[in-house]
């Protein structure tokens, strides 16, 4: 491919929520992989020259006018194509098939059955004759065109799969590529070595020679700002764009009162003068200018607008103290960019360094070297630049801080108030050792106040929600169960030591339907 000495897949991109998580799963089996949109034209497809291409799901119809489409003459390129939910769709639709409104649809984890026919097939080796995949689809292929054969069904779904092996193209209904669908990373790495023949040479240690080799080639004699957080995400982008333009990078840190319990001196002590790194390190002690733009202001995206909007006035203010900055520099990850609405993409909620920039950004262009690659491949970036594991392992945190963490209007008393409950929760799990296999485990401060008893006397005070999850991705979330006696250890220390709570709930709800954050 265009950007790499090591074989490729091509992930064609038609708008689907899961679409890099495809390529996240191809990566992990050490193939390198690319997404790029479904309008790319064949002659570019061509000079890529992958070793296989993968046709992403779609919200739309592909039988519809003003849906999503691709060149024909892509299955005819001699190149193993996988088809994905709608790419499924696409392929029947385009080759000959028959594709219709479904008379029943099917959503979440669904048994699919092989049919004797996929038993010399190279997709579906060492894969069981029955097997729970992830289903999301309200239309269904009722005829496969001819030349396929149908690989699996559902009771109704008659073409789960179908493939011409001849022309090596695949199709899947089901999305291989979520941790639902039990066995989808067999049959992804099925394709990708068995199918289109890939050795697996590629590893993480590559994305960082050519990411630094890029930020070297596009900001040249430039100079960069880096929005640091102190977080896993922006600690990783900027020893990236240090190591990349060394003293040409300045990181600022805004402190905006709405961060966890000492962390604002716990950043600086790692970044600051006489911590572990060699960049350039400012602090803005912002709290007050925050509080004063969310008073009164109780919307969600209203509250990640203004704290987005803020955070970007306060950069190009220091950047005006700096002199002649041209960049700023992010540490987005995939999840915040498709959640903030990618592409076709149904927007979830606005991420403050994606979402919830303002119109104009007085910057030349906004890098974000991380924004195509997920939580875990972000750490394992870290772990390959010689991060130290506290800080590559620690705690997602998100931009906006504690302010959606907080319902309803964000005050210096309701932060302090979650500032101490989430410090007293997160002590009571990573003492249990609790902590081990969990994503994220925060606590957030709900906006209902009911009647409690302390002492003999009545209380009317705020309830308090924990949440932990376990995730690998972040798209998709199980809660965890955490064992009762760090619960009740913990809400007993939050009601006796918290002023202003008398309740603790526990949330015990998934992503979907939930997100992992409050708001």
């Amino acid at each position: 491919m265009n950007e790499m000495a090591n074989e490729g897949i091509l992930v064609l991109d038609f708008g689907g929520q899961y679409n890099q998580l495809i390529a996240r799963r191809v990566r992990e089996d050490h193939v390198y992989c690319e997404v790029h949109p479904s309008t790319m034209p064949l002659s570019e497809i061509e000079r890529m020259a992958p070793k296989g291409i993968i046709l992403t799901g779609g919200p739309n119809s592909v039988y519809k006018a003003d849906s999503a489409t691709c060149d024909p003459k892509l299955f005819s390129l001699g190149i193993p194509v996988l088809g994905i939910c709608y790419g499924s769709q696409l392929m029947a639709h385009l080759l000959g098939g028959t594709v219709k409104t479904a008379p029943t649809s099917e959503y979440g984890k669904t048994v699919v059955s092989l049919v004797p026919a996929a038993s010399g097939s190279k997709l579906f080796q060492g894969v069981d004759a029955e097997t729970v995949c992830w289903m999301s689809h309200t239309d269904y292929i009722e005829q496969a065109p001819e030349g396929f054969v149908v690989t699996a069904e559902t009771p109704v779904c008659p073409v789960a799969a179908m493939e011409n092996a001849e022309r090596k193209l695949y199709a899947t209904q089901f999305h291989p590529e979520v941790m639902h669908t039990a066995q989808g990373k067999r049959m992804l790495k099925n394709f990708v070595y068995d199918v289109c023949g890939c050795k697996g040479d590629w590893r993480m240690g590559d994305f960082i020679a050519r990411t630094v080799e890029k930020l070297r080639a596009k900001i040249g004699s430039g100079r960069a700002l880096c929005a640091l957080s102190g977080g896993v995400d922006s600690s990783v982008a900027a020893v990236l764009l240090s190591k990349a333009i060394g003293k040409q990078l300045t990181c600022v840190f805004v402190d905006h009162g709405l961060l966890r319990k000492d962390e604002g001196d716990q950043v600086e002590s790692v970044f600051g003068e006489g911590g572990s790194y060699d960049l350039q390190f400012v602090r803005v002690n912002a709290k007050d200018r925050f509080y004063a733009k969310l008073k009164g202001v109780t919307e969600p995206e209203r509250k990640r607008k203004i704290i987005g909007e803020e955070f970007i006035r306060v950069f190009e203010e220091e950047a005006k103290k700096i002199g002649a900055v041209d960049y700023l520099v992010q540490g987005t990850i995939y999840p915040d960019v498709i959640e903030s609405g990618l592409g076709n993409s149904a927007t979830i909620k606005s991420h403050h360094n994606v979402g919830g920039l303002p119109d104009y950004v007085d910057f030349k262009e906004i890098v974000e070297p991380l924004r195509l690659l997920f939580k875990d491949e972000v750490r394992e970036v870290g772990r390959e630049l010689g991060l130290p594991d506290y800080l590559v392992n620690r705690q997602p945190f998100p931009g906006p801080g504690l302010g959606i963490r907080i319902i309803g209007e964000v005050t210096e008393e309701k932060v302090k108030i979650v500032q101490e409950a989430d410090a007293i929760y997160r002590e009571e799990v990573a003492k249990a050792g609790a902590d081990k296999n969990l994503g994220q485990y925060f606590a957030a401060l709900t906006n209902m106040r009911s009647v409690g008893v302390m002492g003999d006397g009545r209380t009317y005070d705020y309830a308090i929600a924990l949440r932990a999850v376990m995730t690998s991705d972040f798209m998709t979330a199980e809660s965890a169960q955490l064992p009762w006696a760090v619960l009740q250890k913990t809400t007993s220390r939050i009601v006796n030591e918290v002023k202003g709570v008398n309740r603790v709930l526990y949330d015990c709800t998934g992503k979907p339907p939930a997100t992992i954050e409050f708001e």
